[in-house]
């Protein structure tokens, strides 16, 4: 079995800055609209609700994707350039389909949940469903938070993939 071609040392600790500033810039976008999130659904000001999701929105239009994308490439170009690979251990595995999950889910689903809460605000009506503008934050931040937590720790061992690398190297 041939191996992957590695990274030299100075590209993986380039590509390993670059993941972890983008992961780190996730996360704190993530709290950033938890909080914002949170202000809209339990103010009673119109004002501060309008400004809330406003803000929600031009956090998830404008940040979100681009380092979603960043941090999926890196972690992607991480796995395949390093010996950790791919799917050659359960934690790494388990970080780039819960990335990809969650990149997804920003994409189809907490976007246009706050998009609908914008345009029902622009319209000078209640903010529609609390959920909108809580649901999406607090399922990133948790998956964000767990992947760190995994990417520190490193738990669970190989995969059989990587069991049977091990074997043939």
């Amino acid at each position: 079995m041939k191996p992957n071609p590695k990274l030299s040392r100075p590209a993986r600790r380039a590509v390993l800055v670059v993941h972890v500033t983008a992961s780190a810039s996730w996360l704190g976008l993530s709290l950033g609209l938890l909080a914002l999130g949170t202000t809209a659904a339990s103010t009673g000001s119109a004002v501060t609700v309008e400004a809330s999701v406003r803000a929600m929105k031009l956090f998830a239009d404008w940040l979100l994707i681009p380092v979603a994308l960043l941090t999926l490439l890196s972690g992607l170009v991480l796995s395949l350039g390093t010996v950790w690979g791919l799917a050659r251990y359960r934690w790494v595995y388990t970080k780039f389909w819960l990335t990809l999950a969650t990149t997804t889910a920003t994409v189809f689903a907490l976007r246009p949940g706050v998009n609908s809460a914008v345009t029902a605000v622009a319209a000078d009506g209640p903010l529609p469903d609390t959920g909108d503008v809580l649901f999406g934050p607090v399922v990133s931040l948790s998956a964000y938070v767990f992947m760190t937590v995994i990417s520190v720790l490193k738990p669970w061992g190989r995969t059989r993939r990587g069991k049977r690398s091990r074997i043939f190297a």
